[in-house]
């Protein structure tokens, strides 16, 4: 095969849609945060991308092999304010990039990160908001989500949605394919913002991926149900408290071993 490979599945019709990418990361906080608008809304794959910078590995379901990959998903979500009987009067049109992998390579981060611009090219998008998580190196009760964009002037409509702003941080900058959307994306005149939800880095953090897409849903306009992800959110708050227990114990976090269970 080529160094990509894009499958085209579909080809709807959407009205401005709104590029969101959500790939694994810290946390894994963007990739929940997509899984969970793709658990909510209805949609359909209407991109998938194979790369030779993915891991040598296929999946397995039902004895059956799929090649890694990352998919582009086509939602259609109402708008919070939606309360007309057209179904097509004030929805929101969402392409969600999701995968389980990350390019492998500085270049392939380059290469991939190309590739999704031109998907979202192909359906006129101006608009990218890239999701993850920023990692505090502690556990974290009530987590904020810091921001970045690619011009000035998308600051402000973020903060009025209550995303922060913090000088020099997150320390670093952004790398991989959220870094490089906001670079890149900005290059081709697009309005990119990444929002970034606070997490320790040590575990999946289902809470700081609902503090996000609270912000999201502030900032683009609809409304979406949370049960799955509290009910997540708990299920960890047990975790969490073995993971305190362990500090007070060992007088520090828990070593990449002691967190192996953790997924």
């Amino acid at each position: 095969m080529d160094d990509i490979e894009i499958e085209t599945l579909a080809d709807p019709e959407l009205s401005d849609p709104v590029l969101i990418e959500g790939l694994p990361g810290v946390g894994h906080v963007g990739k929940l945060a997509v899984e969970h608008l793709l658990e909510e809304f209805d949609s359909e794959v209407v991109r998938r991308v194979f790369a030779t910078e993915f891991p040598p590995q296929v999946t397995i379901e039902d004895g059956v092999a799929e090649l890694a990959s990352a998919e582009i998903h086509a939602v259609d979500i109402p708008a919070a304010d939606d309360e007309t009987d057209d179904a097509d009067d004030g929805d929101v049109d969402l392409l969600v990039l999701t995968g389980d992998h990350q390019a492998q390579t500085n270049a392939g981060h380059y290469r991939l990160t190309e590739a999704f611009l031109d998907v979202a090219a192909g359906f006129d998008v101006e608009r990218v908001f890239a999701l993850g998580g920023v990692p505090t190196g502690e556990l974290v009760e009530e987590p904020s989500v810091l921001g970045a964009v690619s011009h000035a002037e998308a600051i402000e409509p973020l903060e009025a949605a209550g995303v922060e702003f913090r000088e020099d941080e997150p320390a670093g900058g952004v790398v991989g394919v959220s870094g490089l959307l906001l670079g890149l994306g900005g290059r081709r005149g697009l309005d990119v913002g990444c929002l970034m939800g606070e997490t320790s880095g040590y575990l999946v953090d289902p809470k700081s991926a609902q503090a996000v897409l609270v912000a999201l849903e502030e900032i683009i306009g609809f409304e979406v149900g949370f049960e799955s992800l509290e009910e997540r959110a708990e299920e960890m708050e047990e975790v969490v408290g073995k993971i305190q227990e362990m500090q007070n114990q060992q007088g520090s976090m828990p070593t990449d071993d002691d967190l192996r269970y953790i997924g």
